[in-house]
Parts: C-alpha cells; sequence; structure tokens
C-alpha cells in the first residue's frame, strides 16, 4: 500500500520540480518516512505500543472511519441537487479534516528531531517542507479513502459510473486544501514569531481552533443546512456560497449535465483547481526559505519557562498549589502526586490543547440540545426556568474530569516514570490519589462551581440539593472510570489510540452504577426522601471505590503496565 502511496506522491514530479523540490531526494526521504512508520506505525497520528495492538486499532479505525463516512454523506442521498449535496458533502469532510490536521499532524511537520538527520545534509528547505507536507498527505488519505466509501458508493448507485469516476478529483483537491491551509497558517506563525515561542502560540491557536470549529458545527444557522421533504436544498438565497472552496470542487458535476441551482459558471471550477496550486507555490516558494533554520531554534521539551521570582522570592501566586496540596492530602506521597499533576498539566502542551477546549464544548453543546425542537437561542434560554434541564448540564460537566483523567496517565516523556519505581513509596495508590485530588481541584473544581452559580441563577436555590447529589455522582462515575481504566501512575504511559476491548467493555459497564443513579436523580427532583437516599448510596459508593483506588499496590501497577 505505501508503494501505491509513494508513487501517487510523485506522479506530479514535474510540478514539485518547478517549485523548486529536489524530486530524488524527495521520493528517498517519503520512502524512508514510510518505511519507518510501517516498523513503527502511527494510528490516527499517535505512537502505538505493540504491533499487535496496531493492527487491532487499525481496523477498529477504519471501520471507525466508515461510519462516520456513512453520517457525513446524509447530504448526498437526502438531497437531490447533486451540485449542491457535494458542496455540503465537502463543508463538512473538510472541516473534519481541517479539525484533525489541527490537533493531531502539527507534530508530524514540526518535528525537529529532523535537525540531526536531515538538516546536516545537502536538503534544500522547499524539499523538506514538500516531503513533510506529503508524508501528512499520505496519512490524512488514509484516514478520508474510508470516510468517503459511504458517499462514493452512494454516488455510483444514485448516478452511475461517472459520477463515481469523477469523485476521487474533487476529493484530492479538498485534502490538499485543506492540509495546505493548516500547515500554511503554522508556517506563517512560524516566520513570524520567535522559535522558542512558536509551540506556546501553536498550541492556543490548536486550542482556539477547536472551539471555533466545533461551534461552527453545532451553532450554526439551521437555514444554512434545511430542505424540504422532496429533497431541494433551500439556499437559493445564500449567494455568498459562490465564494467558498467546497462549492467549487461540487461544480465539477456540471460536466456529467447537473445544472447549478445557485448560479455560477465553469469558472468555479477552474478556481476549484487553481487554488490548491496557488497553496502550494506560496508555502513551497515563500514560507520554505529559512524553515531549517527555524525548526532548529524550536526547543523539543514540553516545559514552561522557570517560575518568576522577585527580589529572591517566587511569586505568590506559584505557592497556592503547596498550599492546596497540604490541605487536601494527608500523607507526603499524595503530596507529591498532588503537586506532580498540578505543575504538568500546566506545562505540557499536549494536556492543554486536548482537555481546556472541553470548558468550550460543555456550554456550546448544551446550547445544542437546547435548540433541537426549533427555538432559538434566546427563546430555549426563556423557557429553561421551567424545566429540569439543569440537571443535563451539570451532569455534562463529569467531561472536563474524564477528559483530565483521559491524558493524567499518558506522556512524551512517558520513561521518566521510572523514578516512581525507584521510590520508597509503600503504596503507589496515594501518589496516584494525589494526582486525582489535583484534577479535581485544578480543573473540574471551578469548572462546576461556575456551571452552579449559573444554575442557582437561573432556577433559584430550590435547586442546591440537586447541586450537591450531581457533585458526588459526578465523583462517583469518575473514580468509577480512574479504578477501572486509569488505574496507573500520572504521565507514566505511551499515548495510546485505543484501549483494549477488555478495558472498553468493563468501563461501560462501570458506567452503569452512576449513570442508574443520575436516572434516579431525575425521577427524583420533586420526591425529597428518595433524593436524600441517592445522596447516602452515591456518598457510601464514593467512599468504597475512593479507598479501593487509594490502595492500589504495586502489583495492581504491574498487572496495568502487562
Amino acid at each position: 500500500m505505501n508503494r501505491l502511496f509513494l508513487w501517487l506522491a510523485m506522479l506530479p514530479a514535474p510540478l514539485w520540480r518547478i517549485l523548486g523540490a529536489d524530486t530524488d531526494q524527495l521520493k528517498a526521504i517519503l520512502d524512508m518516512r514510510l518505511m519507518i512508520d510501517n516498523r513503527r506505525p502511527l494510528g490516527f497520528g499517535r505512537r502505538q505500543a505493540q504491533k499487535k495492538d496496531v493492527k487491532h486499532g487499525t481496523l477498529i479505525n477504519t471501520f471507525m472511519f466508515t461510519m462516520m463516512g456513512c453520517f457525513y454523506a446524509m447530504p448526498v442521498y437526502l438531497i437531490n441537487d447533486r451540485v449542491i449535496s457535494m458542496a455540503l458533502y465537502f463543508t463538512i469532510l473538510l472541516l473534519m479534516i481541517t479539525l484533525t490536521l489541527i490537533t493531531d499532524f502539527s507534530n508530524a511537520l514540526f518535528d525537529n528531531r529532523d535537525k540531526y538527520t536531515l538538516f546536516p545534509r545537502p536538503i534544500s528547505d522547499r524539499t523538506l517542507v514538500l516531503a513533510k507536507l506529503l508524508h501528512v498527505f499520505i496519512y490524512v488519505l488514509r484516514m478520508v479513502i474510508p470516510m468517503s466509501l459511504a458517499a462514493w458508493g452512494s454516488l455510483a448507485y444514485l448516478d452511475g459510473w461517472k459520477s463515481a469516476i469523477l469523485f476521487p478529483v474533487p476529493l484530492i483537491l479538498m485534502v490538499f486544501m485543506a492540509l495546505f491551509a493548516v500547515n500554511g497558517v503554522y508556517l506563517i506563525i512560524l516566520r513570524l514569531v520567535q522559535p522558542e515561542k512558536f509551540k506556546d502560540i501553536i498550541s492556543y491557536f490548536q486550542v482556539i481552533s477547536s472551539v471555533i470549529f466545533f461551534a461552527i458545527v453545532y451553532l450554526r444557522p439551521k437555514e444554512m443546512f434545511s430542505f424540504n421533504v422532496n429533497g431541494t436544498f433551500l439556499a437559493t438565497d445564500y449567494q455568498w456560497v459562490h465564494y467558498v472552496p467546497t462549492y467549487w470542487l461540487a461544480t465539477y458535476w456540471t460536466i456529467l449535465g447537473y445544472p447549478l441551482t445557485l448560479g455560477g459558471s465553469v469558472l468555479l471550477s477552474i478556481l476549484g483547481i487553481i487554488l490548491p496550486l496557488i497553496c502550494i507555490y506560496v508555502l513551497v516558494r515563500w514560507l520554505a526559505p529559512e524553515f531549517s533554520r527555524k525548526i532548529a531554534g524550536i526547543d523539543g521539551a514540553e516545559v514552561s519557562a522557570p517560575v518568576a521570582k522577585s527580589n529572591g522570592k517566587k511569586v505568590k501566586a506559584s505557592n497556592l498549589y503547596l498550599v492546596l496540596a497540604n490541605i487536601f492530602n494527608r500523607n507526603e506521597a499524595a503530596k507529591a502526586g498532588f503537586i506532580l499533576a498540578w505543575l504538568q498539566t500546566s506545562r505540557s502542551r499536549t494536556f492543554r490543547m486536548r482537555v481546556y477546549p472541553s470548558y468550550a464544548f460543555i456550554p456550546i453543546y448544551f446550547i445544542y440540545l437546547l435548540t433541537q425542537g426549533g427555538s432559538s437561542i434566546s427563546e430555549a434560554l426563556a423557557a429553561l426556568p421551567g424545566s429540569s434541564k439543569f440537571i443535563l448540564l451539570l451532569y455534562m460537566s463529569s467531561y472536563v474530569l474524564i477528559s483530565g483523567m483521559n491524558y493524567l496517565i499518558v506522556s512524551d516523556q512517558y520513561k521518566a516514570a521510572w523514578v516512581f519505581y525507584a521510590s520508597p513509596v509503600h503504596s503507589p495508590g496515594s501518589i496516584m490519589i494525589g494526582s486525582f485530588k489535583a484534577l479535581c481541584v485544578k480543573l473540574f473544581l471551578p469548572f462546576f462551581v461556575a456551571i452552579s452559580l449559573f444554575t442557582l441563577w437561573i432556577w433559584g436555590w430550590g435547586v442546591l440539593p440537586d447541586i450537591c447529589l450531581a457533585f458526588l455522582n459526578v465523583l462517583l462515575l469518575s473514580i468509577c472510570m480512574a479504578r477501572i481504566s486509569f488505574r496507573q501512575l500520572p504521565f507514566s504511559s505511551m499515548e495510546q489510540a485505543k484501549q483494549t476491548g477488555g478495558k472498553v467493555i468493563k468501563s461501560l459497564m462501570t458506567m452503569l452504577i452512576p449513570f442508574t443513579l443520575g436516572i434516579g436523580h431525575y425521577f427524583s427532583i420533586h420526591i425529597w426522601w428518595l433524593k436524600l437516599t441517592f445522596v447516602f448510596l452515591s456518598s457510601a459508593l464514593l467512599w468504597l471505590l475512593w479507598q479501593s483506588y487509594t490502595d492500589t499496590t504495586w502489583d495492581n501497577i504491574r498487572k496495568e503496565d502487562a
């Protein structure tokens, strides 16, 4: 398969040569990267630990991408206007691919380990940039192909073989648009800022972009994607669609005789071809110079700047975590776990990029759920006091804590965890529970307090017992998952693309306990004695699981590692 992708990547070799790349070096670099990937494969942009797990994970990823593609292909088989349906399909797919590039593939472009192998060689910056972009393009294509199978099959069934043959052309051009747009922004930032500040700025850019894309998908005006029962798209008043590149790609279907409902001409199709070529030219000819020198200036370590000092004393805010560690922990091992998790969650760019967007995802998704009945945002908010939807909002806050737990146990520098095994700690559970407390205090508690204040403002003080019960159940859910799925020392594991099947099943079974309590909470809103019963049950289960997690032994850790 890699031979085929390498052949496809080198097919426009004359174009790469015109852009200033050495095609022989380009092919050699791509061949080497694909060979290394075969020996240490990637799963959705993440490293795998064992080859056996990789094969299993690849099959699961392919299946998941195919299922996602069935959902994304809905416009193809629901909307009769072929140009409009393909424009919507390419827009949805472009948003998803762009978000994936922003979150998962930036490290492939800015892997500064190349400064030890490729930079000392007589290789031009244009060749290096193009090799990195084509390498990422191959991995995106591996994701897009299974994701596009549903749309491809639908076109073949509905329109015939001509439409199916045409489909790969705009699909590949769309992938190039996403690839060069995202990495073009990265290279512009790299050109404008100092190399030592680059990773911080990219981290903020990734977080903000993730939130913006999530908001676009869920808070878009409903009229933009509305169509009647006959499958006719209601977008004749949206002439701005002419300026969307995905519409230019969809106009290729006019070659097969399909009409343009929104108007336009064959010039739009030509723009769909010219735009990716312009992007390639700008990236390789204008942004690539001095690429190697800029990348070499980026430090690979994921650490923050030293703590600022004033007159020989640390800033007062830096002592907060020490005070909190003493308040929430009784032994030194737990304090150490608390301090470690508190500091590392601030210093790790990967952790910030993965977890911090969840703060925005929750209110965005809550508003999306409120407006599903067809009402506007203002109407939905006005109707809140008469509903019981505060239960949904309170329990949705658990996503922040669970997301933080998921990335608390993984790290790019996981080999540094040898210090845990070398330390004279009798029970590793103390370190783990200290880390869990740090997540609760630093990430979850302020967010839950903010949601609780909003709930009290809308629904009044009568829901205070419900807030307390929801808080207990969220902690119960989190400690359940920590006990079953995340029973490992903090930042001690290589990031995995997927959990093993057994862990997934155990996690789902474990969630039944707090889920049952949550359902009981909903039906006991107006029954005070039943609500009080659930408070006692949740408290008892929380204490039992908390003690079990705290009593984790080294044998338990070794079983998890195995």
